[in-house]
């Protein structure tokens, strides 16, 4: 069977013929001749999915060959052998687009297996189960009597995969139920199946927020269970994820982790606790009572820790002037601290908050004064003591050091007078890393526990692309450049001639940077120069040219040609024929010596676009709520498009790439179980002017017939900027 395969497996309808075949006849008598049969028939129908050859998702209307490869899968449920009717279920279960009808009748099989006597059995079965809760967990619902009775299981991992299933796919009802049989599991197994529990936990805590008083107490109780680091750490890492996402959790989880802290072994647990509250604290409704826990830490802990409640008790007073008198008194008890760091971040906060406190003095309200007279508890306008203490940084350190490196690179700075401000360094786009991350909307308690040193050995500093640029003297008048873009192919990577474009970007002027490579032996470039038509361009006009000389065999040298900018005229798309011209030189290929005569050569590339969105830097922004809302609504522009998407992940693609921006918050990647909803889309980035732009698109699918509707609002401190931004989308 395996043979057979082999030798068709490059012809889609020679495979198919083979699982036709032998499925028709009945022939095979090897149970593992079968299981071959079920994978190539599921690999089928796979393939019949991913080119859009089923309708509405079902197999049983789709073609002749996906209707007779499902039939298969299910007959080969009511096989005699248990290895042939899991393989068929497994098989129907991981059908892509597969209708919860569809399912049942290989769910049912499954449920059957819950109750083998072999745990191999067991075990193949709830892991598939498991798998299917997470996309339908409705239909696995009905073998919940069935999990719980394995929730005892001797197999651990068993114990484990049904209670994570069980908290998938319990209702709301069932979660105290749920929560007293997992607290008696709980003990008997090792940290690895624990952090697994914890982490539906935290999932079934999204699913339903009503119950977030029970699921964060019962995660803290184990908090003050024996555990090693990484079970400690995920429980703090969920409690954490839940305040973000469910902010009525936030009172009783800083709470909860105040207490954990009062006997907390970890150091990096009770410092990342201790900005939490510094950061969260403040806000609450009575922030007097984390004080307590928070200075317990300066007399108890090391001096890691102690640095770190310094900075929370810092941020309180900051934040609430009413405290600043009692966070005083508390604060200069460190200024003789015997560790350095703990001891300097004492003497800034003692000073800041003491001028603060000196020019906007705190006046307490009347004992007997209306609740709704009295001030709200917050600094003052101008106060220096929030904004030095509170304001995060413009930008990351990691950020802050690119972008001085990049100051630092570019021609002419280092010797002007120019003071150094953070305004006038460079604009830094977020790195590839970032950028996947935000696009793929990664799991940051997965990112969170992975290990510190595979971070560490994959982070690689990234490259200035302008650096080329700035090498050339010719060029060293236009200053710094704003941001150049991935290389762009004006012809195929098998021609004789490859050649890419890089878009340097600069106040005033477009630098075009040509990769050009030779690929032919006999043959060497000089004069090389990329020919700009620009006689339909109202935006750019060519103002000079830099040729380059001496591309022998298989090297690859640069030519630029720099593009002037109307300033007077908006940005809009602009679409140059681009042709290069060089001088060929005929050489031995053995000697590289000239041979024969030189001529003239003209080869013609692909067009190359200068759109809007070269000009938008890719940068995130820490808070993207508050960002919006300090933007205001003054200069805002609201836009609807119709756009032909067949699919939600590719419309989501095509918006950032068409506006150039970066995607926040997790928004660039469209959940899996949205369920046709629309999909609410955060970008932001900084325009080549240095203001910030911000956009929010809602994006959503139109009826069976596809499309996407989308309905984009752009904000910026100018409304020409907003406008030009929102016509990027075409």
């Amino acid at each position: 069977m395996q043979l057979l395969y082999q030798i068709k497996s490059h012809d889609r309808l020679g495979v198919s013929k083979l699982v036709q075949q032998f499925s028709e006849r009945n022939s095979l008598k090897s149970p593992l001749a079968l299981v071959l049969l079920i994978r190539y028939a599921a690999k089928l129908l796979h393939d019949d999915a991913a080119e859009g050859r089923t309708q509405g998702g079902s197999f049983q209307d789709g073609s002749p060959m996906a209707r007779a490869g499902y039939q298969f899968l299910e007959s080969s449920l009511r096989h005699k052998s248990e290895m042939v009717v899991y393989e068929a279920a497994r098989a129907i279960c991981n059908l892509p687009q597969i209708e919860p009808q569809e399912l049942s009748s290989a769910i049912s099989v499954l449920q059957l297996f819950l109750s083998s006597p072999k745990p191999t059995v067991r075990f193949a079965s709830i892991r598939t189960l498991a798998m299917v809760a997470i996309m339908h967990p409705r239909v696995v619902a009905k073998c919940n009597e069935d999990l719980e009775a394995l929730i005892g299981d001797s197999n651990r991992s068993i114990a484990t995969l049904a209670i994570t299933t069980l908290l998938k796919t319990g209702s709301e009802n069932s979660v105290d139920r749920l929560l007293k049989q997992i607290s008696a599991f709980l003990t008997d197994i090792a940290d690895e199946y624990k952090i697994t529990v914890v982490r539906s936990l935290q999932q079934l805590c999204l699913t339903y927020p009503a119950k977030h008083r029970v699921l964060v107490g019962f995660l803290s109780n184990f908090l003050r269970e024996e555990g090693g680091f990484d079970f400690k750490r995920s429980i703090v890492d969920s409690i954490v994820a839940l305040i973000r996402s469910v902010p009525e959790t936030t009172e009783s989880s800083l709470l909860h982790l105040c207490e954990f802290i009062e006997d907390c072994e970890f150091t990096m647990l009770s410092t990342q606790i201790l900005h939490l509250l510094g950061d969260l604290g403040p806000g609450t409704s009575a922030p007097a009572r984390y004080i307590r826990f928070i200075y317990n830490r300066v007399i108890l802990e090391n001096s890691a820790v102690r640095a770190a409640a310094v900075s929370a008790l810092a941020k309180f007073a900051a934040h609430c002037p009413s405290l600043r008198t009692s966070v005083m008194t508390l604060l200069r008890r460190s200024l003789n601290d015997e560790d350095d760091e703990t001891r300097d971040r004492a003497a800034i906060a003692v000073s800041v908050i003491d001028d603060a406190m000196v020019k906007f003095p705190y006046i307490a309200p009347a004992e007997d004064a209306d609740p709704d007279e009295v001030p709200e508890d917050k600094p003052a306008d101008g106060d220096t003591a929030a904004y030095i203490l509170l304001d995060a940084l413009p930008m990351s350190f990691d950020k802050l050091e690119r972008s001085l490196k990049a100051y630092v690179a570019t021609p002419t700075t280092m010797s002007s007078s120019e003071p150094v401000t953070v305004d006038s360094l460079p604009v830094v786009e977020d790195t590839a890393d970032e950028i996947a991350r935000a696009m793929s909307g990664g799991d940051a308690l997965e990112l969170d526990t992975a290990p510190l040193g595979s971070v560490l050995e994959e982070k690689k500093a990234p490259v200035d692309a302008a650096a080329v640029v700035y090498d050339i003297p010719e060029l060293a008048s236009l200053g710094r450049a704003f941001r150049s873009s991935v290389p762009v192919q004006l012809t195929e990577s098998e021609t004789e001639y490859v050649v890419q474009c890089v878009k340097h970007i600069f106040a005033n002027h477009v630098v075009l940077q040509f990769i050009v490579q030779n690929t032919i032996e006999e043959q060497r470039l000089d004069n090389v120069t990329v020919v700009i038509d620009d006689s339909e361009s109202e935006v750019f006009n060519v103002s000079g040219e830099i040729a380059v000389d001496g591309i022998t065999y298989g090297e690859t040298k640069n030519c630029f040609t720099v593009l002037e900018r109307n300033g007077e005229a908006p940005l809009s798309p602009s679409t140059f024929t681009c042709e290069l011209r060089f001088l060929v030189v005929q050489v031995d290929p053995a000697t590289g010596e000239e041979e024969g005569d030189s001529f003239e050569e003209e080869y013609p590339l692909e067009d190359l676009e200068v759109s809007t969105s070269d000009f938008m830097a890719k940068v995130s922004v820490p808070d993207f709520r508050k960002s919006w809302e300090t933007v205001g609504n003054s200069s805002e522009v609201l836009e609807k498009f119709a756009l032909q998407f067949k699919k939600m992940e590719d419309a989501v693609a095509a918006v950032i790439d068409f506006l150039g921006m970066q995607p926040c918050d997790g928004t660039g990647a469209v959940k899996p179980n949205a369920g046709g909803k629309p999909h609410m889309l955060h970008l932001s980035g900084v325009f080549v002017t240095g203001q910030n732009v911000l956009a929010r698109a809602q994006i959503a699918m139109q009826g069976e017939n596809g499309g996407v509707v989308l309905k984009i609002a752009v904000r910026s401190e100018d409304e020409q900027i907003s406008r030009m931004v929102a016509d990027c989308i075409r």
